[in-house]
């Protein structure tokens, strides 16, 4: 063994007789040398010094051509276009051993041109890379990864399923040696306590505690395997954690119990072992499960998710991928199945099951005309439908995309959550130690020092702090997903809970957004096929509304036409100029007008001359005044912002109890006024649906977006309300107000729990075995009061 020389690359090592020399150096096989001259003339040799003592892989060659990554149907299925015109892909890393690989992957693929961001998260080895396509490509990337002795593939979102049903199974497994192994380690402890009242003779007391033993090994090395594991990371990383607390209070209890029963003197503790491992272990799946309801929250979204499609083509109807569907194929759905790409009903009529995204357990029935959205389900309607997005901008498709997002984004209070644990373990450890020398120094006894100190390690629990903020907050999440209520971040919830001002847009917020014409005043005859053009391409509900009620067949083309946010439509047609919308965009167009009404007016004017004038009504959204009065109850004033003339903003005002009413307000003004509530800092939540919205949308504390409005708005907003009912938006404040007053409760349970029984272990009150059950209990109080926001609204 001797003889062998460590290769300078990957560290195993060899016979001299095998080995490549280069130099003063020596490797395994042309890969090893190839990376480490790569990592040399890089500069990045100083991997080496990080990861000295850690065994690698050697290259191996035998990859997968790399240009199979720049083929379209990857870039289809994994690429993404950010927002700021670069690609981003997620990939798994495949050979990283510890925080130098991270390291040593980050910088040489931030030494590449035209790479933007290279995250890697060492946990799950999954990068996150952004980078300029038309620099360099992902297949010079990947080729990078190989190059320096790793591999790469892409993360697929639907392989979490299977890796959260296979931790938990692991744990079943782990928790059932441990359960079963310790009941009978009691029963024989039953028996040694039965001894100290009606005489044991030593060598019968050494017989039970070499039978504890056998129980209790499998249960520490086996199912407490976890715990090791994570220390020795943790240790690796240089962190003190949890995982090396229980680690080392449960191998002091089992070594000092081995010597005990091998020298045949003092008592044995394996029962406290095999309890300690058992509780600890219970509350360690509870993380678990934490996550894995993350994964339910999203399958009950997209669960049974086919991969292909039934579409019409040429006469025929097809099954096609799911991927290749293209707006303005016809998708046809059958009753019972589910609908996986948003579309409108071109033929057939039926009831639909939209429970899964609008919490909404009614039918829904829809006709020629009605759209359709991916993720509900078709009771009795056999329909064809035109598809209007493709499943990767589809409302089923991004849903996942965005509860992955928010799952993955902390509150502010994790963050805080997480250094605290950060510290916590060492200064645990810390005391423990120090309790042990003075209970050694003082009573002289070392089998009391060693239980006093190994409960003080065990009956701390940072477990209770971690889980304080993740589990009620993956409640809150799913609740919400369940009720029809998008976060997009888990941190939005801190925030909504704190708000103090809810600022509302009228139209399509606390109306239906569907304004019918009442009433029809002509003033001059006029060709209604030119109002019917200027309407019918508009997306606001007035200019919906007239083009309902002019309903023209003809359409003609306008030289100029120009949409003004808030205001209306501005054309050109013949050298004529057409106005159409708001009083207050007649006026900037030279337009004079008496006409006056409590109604929503469209005014319609020829070569700055009014020809007719439309009264529309909107309806009022059931809640919208129990919305306003719960949030006057709990301190929350309500604003309502509308580019509507006063009478309708005044009216609607009345009716749902709304004093602050804000008017004619153009995107600019209505941005400039959420400025003026952050300035009184106030924590300002807007809720709109339009265009005309998405300005005060970005700008305040919280976008709430109403699930029927723009695209544009629904990819600003930070809240989305998938039924549009403003019974939702109350629900969206319980549900946030909840889940931080729950998460603040469990910090206080955890802070109160450690502040009262970690002076008790240090003062010799509490065993081992108590100080085990003792901290499980913490973590079940905490996850059992988060799981409250459930039972709340259950009931």
């Amino acid at each position: 063994m001797s003889d062998k020389i460590a290769c300078d690359h990957c560290h195993l090592e060899f016979s001299p007789d095998v080995m490549i020399k280069d130099g003063e150096h020596y490797f395994c096989c042309n890969g090893c040398q190839g990376v480490y001259h790569l990592l040399t003339d890089e500069g990045l040799d100083s991997f080496y010094d990080k990861a000295k003592n850690v065994k690698l892989a050697p290259p191996t060659l035998q990859y997968e051509d790399s240009s199979n990554f720049n083929a379209p149907a990857f870039y289809d299925k994994f690429v993404k276009i950010n927002s700021d015109g670069f690609s981003e892909v997620s990939l798994i890393i495949e050979g990283i051993h510890c925080s130098a690989c991270v390291w040593l992957n980050e910088k040489a693929l931030h030494k590449m041109d035209g790479v933007v961001e290279a995250n890697i998260n060492f946990t799950n080895n999954k990068a996150h890379i952004v980078w300029a396509d038309d620099v360099v490509k992902l297949s010079q990337i990947i080729d990078m990864i190989r190059a320096i002795g790793y591999n790469a593939f892409p993360y697929d979102a639907s392989l979490q399923e299977a890796h959260a049903n296979k931790v938990r199974k692991d744990y079943y497994l782990r928790m059932a040696v441990a359960i079963f192994a310790a009941m009978n380690v009691m029963w024989i402890a039953v028996a040694q306590y039965a001894g100290y009242f009606t005489g044991i003779t030593q060598e019968m007391k050494t017989i039970l505690n070499i039978a504890e033993g056998v129980l209790a090994t499998p249960v520490l090395f086996y199912s407490g395997w976890v715990f090791f594991r994570g220390a020795y990371y943790g240790l690796r990383n240089k962190v003190v954690n949890m995982d090396l607390l229980v680690a080392t209070g449960a191998l002091l209890t089992y070594v000092y119990s081995v010597y005990i029963t091998v020298m045949e003197r003092g008592e044995a503790y394996f029962d406290s072992v095999s309890m300690i491992i058992t509780f600890v272990l219970i509350g360690k799946f509870l993380e678990v499960l934490s996550k894995k309801s993350a994964v339910d929250t999203l399958d009950v979204i997209g669960k049974h998710l086919p991969s292909e499609v039934k579409v019409l083509q040429n006469g025929k109807i097809e099954s096609i991928k799911l991927e290749d569907i293209s707006v303005g194929d016809i998708v046809v759905v059958s009753s019972g199945e589910r609908v996986l790409i948003d579309g409108e009903i071109l033929k057939g009529e039926g009831s639909f099951d939209e429970s899964n995204l609008t919490g909404e357990s009614e039918p829904i029935y829809k006709k020629i005309g009605d759209k359709v959205i991916s993720g509900t389900i078709s009771i009795d309607a056999d329909v064809q439908y035109k598809a209007t997005k493709d499943f990767e901008h589809s409302t089923l498709s991004n849903l996942v995309t965005l509860l992955e997002s928010a799952i993955n984004k902390k509150p502010k209070i994790e963050q805080l959550a997480n250094k605290l644990s950060e510290h916590f373990s060492t200064t645990i450890l810390a005391l423990s130690f120090i309790t042990f020398f003075v209970w050694w120094l003082w009573p002289h006894d070392f089998e009391t020092a060693l239980m006093v100190g190994i409960s003080v390690i065990i009956i701390a629990c940072p477990c209770a702090l971690g889980l304080a903020t993740p589990v009620a907050t993956l409640v809150g999440l799913s609740l919400g997903a369940k009720k029809g209520i998008l976060f997009k971040e888990a941190a939005q919830l801190e925030t909504m809970a704190k708000a103090d001002v809810l600022v509302l847009d009228k139209t399509g917020t606390l109306t239906h957004g569907k304004p019918e014409v009442v009433k029809e005043n002509i003033f001059h005859e006029f060709d209604k096929t030119v109002l019917y053009s200027l309407v019918k391409t508009s997306k606001h509900p007035v200019a919906q509304g007239v083009k309902k009620f002019v309903q023209a067949e003809d359409e003609i083309l306008f030289d100029e036409y120009m949409q003004i946010p808030a205001k209306g439509i501005v054309a050109r047609v013949n050298g004529s100029l057409i106005v159409g919308g708001n009083y207050k965009l007649m006026q900037e167009n030279g337009v004079e007008s008496s006409f006056e009404s409590d109604k929503t007016l469209f005014y319609f004017a020829i070569d700055k001359k009014i020809v007719a004038v439309y009264e529309l009504e909107d309806k009022i959204k059931d809640g919208a005044k129990e919305l306003v009065d719960t949030l006057h109850t709990k301190g929350i004033e309500t604003v309502m912002l509308t580019g509507d003339h006063q009478k309708s903003a005044l009216y609607v005002g009345e009716k749902v109890g709304i004093s602050q009413i804000h008017f004619e307000l153009t995107p600019e003004e209505k941005l400039a006024f959420i400025d003026k509530l952050h300035k009184d800092e106030k924590v300002v939540v807007m809720v709109g649906d339009g265009v005309n919205d998405i300005l005060a949308l970005a700008k305040a504390d919280i976008g709430i977006v109403m699930g029927s409005g723009s695209d544009i708005a629904i990819d600003v907003g930070d809240v989305v309300l998938l039924n549009d009912s403003l019974r939702s938006l109350l629900d969206s404040f319980k549900i946030a107000k909840t889940t931080f007053t729950l998460i603040k409760q469990n910090f206080a349970i955890s802070l109160v729990y450690n502040g009262i029984t970690i002076p008790l272990a240090m003062a010799g009150l509490i065993i081992p075995l108590v100080a085990a059950i003792s901290m499980s209990v913490s973590s079940l109080l905490v996850v059992g009061n988060s799981m409250r926001i459930k039972m709340k609204w259950n009931k």
